[in-house]
């Protein structure tokens, strides 16, 4: 519920704002190996790798994996790209 909740706020929003030239995009970075995690996702190497499995890359994602997706996102080239919700997750959605 809480995908579709953002995937609807995302386009809602893109469509309110977007007359004055505002995008509005969402980032979907699935699980990222922080300090919030590293309790369960560095102490654990099998835990570790049940969650990196979850990606069809087959990796974890970190903090600046989903950063570069926001840097993109704020940057020029994406200038037109709004109302889209990017799957940052390394495919763990798939």
């Amino acid at each position: 519920m809480a995908k579709s909740a953002l995937e609807t706020m995302t386009r809602t929003l893109a469509k309110e704002l977007g007359p004055r030239g505002i995008t509005v995009n969402a980032v979907m970075p699935g699980i990222v190996d922080t300090e919030m995690n590293a309790s369960w996702l560095r102490s654990d190497e099998t835990l570790r790798r049940a969650a990196a499995a979850t990606s069809v890359l087959g990796c974890l994602i970190e903090a600046r994996d989903a950063a570069d997706v926001v840097a993109f996102l704020g940057s020029d080239s994406a200038r037109t790209v709004t109302s889209q919700v990017l799957d940052a997750s390394g495919g763990s959605t798939l």
